[in-house]
């Protein structure tokens, strides 16, 4: 009995040590474990805040005023937003709050001074609701302006008997596009994002790996077919599982929760194309780089979740760093989430979706010249 016990203890121990020989001999999978954590740290803990940072926003200025000019350069001098926009009607300020060019939209009315003399300040703050706790704190950082702004009055326009003390400026506050601020909102609408995602890199990240494993990689090679002919043949399933889960992801918030897209059925259906394409081809591109199926799982996951933390899916790309936030923008999650939620939340067509359209077709012709390039059409 002992001695069938050693036995079993040594073959345990004699597969491990051929596993960790094999396993400290492949230096692309240990490059992925290490790099994979110290990213994530860095991201985490340097470059990832909830904080409001470099935020857009416009101003409409009707009362034309020191006073109302002095309330703006009071939100400025806060710190957290860029040197606000300019415009000169209601309708422009709204169209660069739908268009997501600004996440407020602040109205100083034409009888701002009057009211301030009065002890009646107000002004109209319109917010983009459809990231919640974006709006919710740029809301309140503007509310602490308004409520320790103390209207003076200019000389020319002090009166001659006393008036009533001036009171705190009142800002009220509007949500757009999620009116009640529900986080659910948020993270449904880009849920199908983060299913494709996960489902294209994962699904084609073992395809030509798998097959050169096993021995069929060369049966490939020697059928009278071209590499993008074998990719796209690949990918054809890949992108009809894909629209089922699109669908899934987009009709269940609806049946449960009432959460319908505004847009149009078919403006969805054109803008997930060319976002699955680009998942599918950098997956097929991984398993052309790996050697094993763990350096394919190893380097599909090293993209997955820096695509879920750097895309805005999670967090507001708007309040990254710079440098940060652009590195983003090389993963088709960031474009597609923005034309998913324009297309959910706002109604958006496929007109003012077409920027993320194009930029995730241009990544699909860059992925697919790569992989055209590393898979070469003959043995070895």
């Amino acid at each position: 009995m002992k001695r069938a016990g050693r036995r079993f203890w040594s073959n345990v121990a004699a597969v491990a040590y051929k596993e960790t020989t094999v396993f400290r001999h492949d230096r692309a999978l240990i490059a992925a474990v290490v790099a994979q954590p110290v990213m994530m740290f860095l991201l985490f803990g340097f470059a990832l805040s909830n904080k409001p940072a470099n935020v857009p926003w416009a101003v409409l200025d009707q009362s034309r005023t020191s006073m109302s000019r002095r309330f703006v350069e009071s939100v400025q001098a806060t710190g957290y937003f860029l040197p606000p926009k300019r415009v000169s009607s209601y309708d422009e300020g709204n169209s660069m709050l739908r268009r997501e060019d600004i996440l407020a939209f602040l109205v100083v009315p034409q009888d701002f001074r009057r009211d301030a003399e009065r002890g009646r300040p107000r002004v109209q703050l319109l917010l983009d609701g459809s990231d919640p706790l974006s709006a919710a704190r740029v809301g309140a950082y503007i509310g602490q302006v308004g409520a320790s702004f103390e209207p003076r009055r200019e000389p020319a326009a002090q009166p001659p008997h006393p008036v009533r003390a001036q009171g705190p400026l009142d800002v009220r506050q509007r949500f757009w596009f999620n009116p009640t601020l529900a986080d659910r909102n948020f993270f449904l609408a880009a849920l199908a994002g983060m299913l494709l995602t996960n489902l294209c890199l994962s699904g084609t990240a073992l395809a030509l790996v798998a097959e050169r494993e096993s021995g069929a990689y060369e049966q490939v090679l020697a059928l009278p077919t071209r590499p993008v002919e074998i990719v796209l043949g690949k990918l054809v399933p890949y992108v009809g599982v894909s629209y089922a889960v699109m669908l899934f992801a987009v009709i269940m918030p609806g049946l449960v929760f009432g959460i319908w897209p505004r847009g149009g059925w078919a403006t969805l259906l054109i803008i997930t194309l060319p976002f699955v394409l680009a998942s599918l081809g950098i997956g097929v591109f991984v398993s052309a780089l790996a050697r094993t199926s763990a350096q394919a799982v190893f380097i599909s996951v090293f993209f997955i979740l820096p695509s879920f933390v750097l895309s805005g899916v999670m967090f507001p790309y708007q309040f990254m760093p710079h440098g940060v936030r652009e590195i983003g923008g090389f993963f088709p999650l960031r474009w597609y989430q923005i034309a998913l939620r324009r297309v959910i939340e706002r109604g958006a067509s496929l007109g003012e979706s077409a920027l993320p359209v194009l930029v995730l077709a241009g990544m699909f012709a860059v992925v697919l010249a790569a992989i055209r390039w590393r898979m070469k059409p003959r043995l070895g």
